[in-house]
């Protein structure tokens, strides 16, 4: 017997077939990717509804298309204000009176947060433009609303600045 060297570790993918060393365990596979997308996208929709206000039918109507679009196809208003009066129950303002993060601010953490390290900067920022169309709906941003979105980039760690000139382009976009 002749040592050839130290064994490495290696996990072979059952789709492609191609052979990769265990530390790619670490990264999401595309299904789990896709699913932290479409959290994240509902989760957004909520923080701005929640932010915004749901007694205008224009902010209801582009959450609920946000969450059909990420994939949610059979959930309509009924089901994303039940949702969103659940984690109401939880806290669901963002800051609450003393200034500590709520139901809300929690999941937001939750979810962008893992999911930010694995989307480019531009898939990034395009979740944070998702969630100011909504805000955006019923009109001008509402302080509640800059604040959501400015935690929404914060979880996803844009600079501050980037999400200062995003939420002003998207003033201009149409909607």
């Amino acid at each position: 017997m002749f040592p050839l060297g130290p064994v490495i570790g290696s996990v072979q993918c059952t789709s492609c077939q191609g052979r990769y060393g265990v530390e790619s365990l670490e990264h999401p596979t595309c299904v789990r990717l896709g699913g932290m997308l479409r959290d994240a996208q509902y989760t957004i929709a909520l923080a701005l509804l929640a932010a915004g206000g749901t007694a205008h039918r224009a902010a209801r109507d582009a959450a609920c298309t946000a969450v059909r679009e990420a994939g949610f196809e059979d959930c309509g208003e009924a089901q994303v204000l039940a949702a969103l009066a659940a984690l109401s129950g939880l806290g669901g303002e963002l800051y609450d009176a003393h200034g500590m993060a709520g139901g809300l601010a929690v999941e937001l953490h939750a979810v962008l947060e893992p999911l930010a390290p694995h989307l480019a900067h531009q898939g990034r920022e395009r979740l944070l433009l998702q969630g100011a169309a909504i805000a955006l709906s019923d009109g001008r941003y509402l302080p509640q609303e800059r604040d959501a979105l400015a935690a929404v980039g914060r979880c996803l760690d844009l600079p501050e600045s980037r999400v200062t000139v995003l939420l002003e382009a998207a003033t201009r976009a149409p909607y």
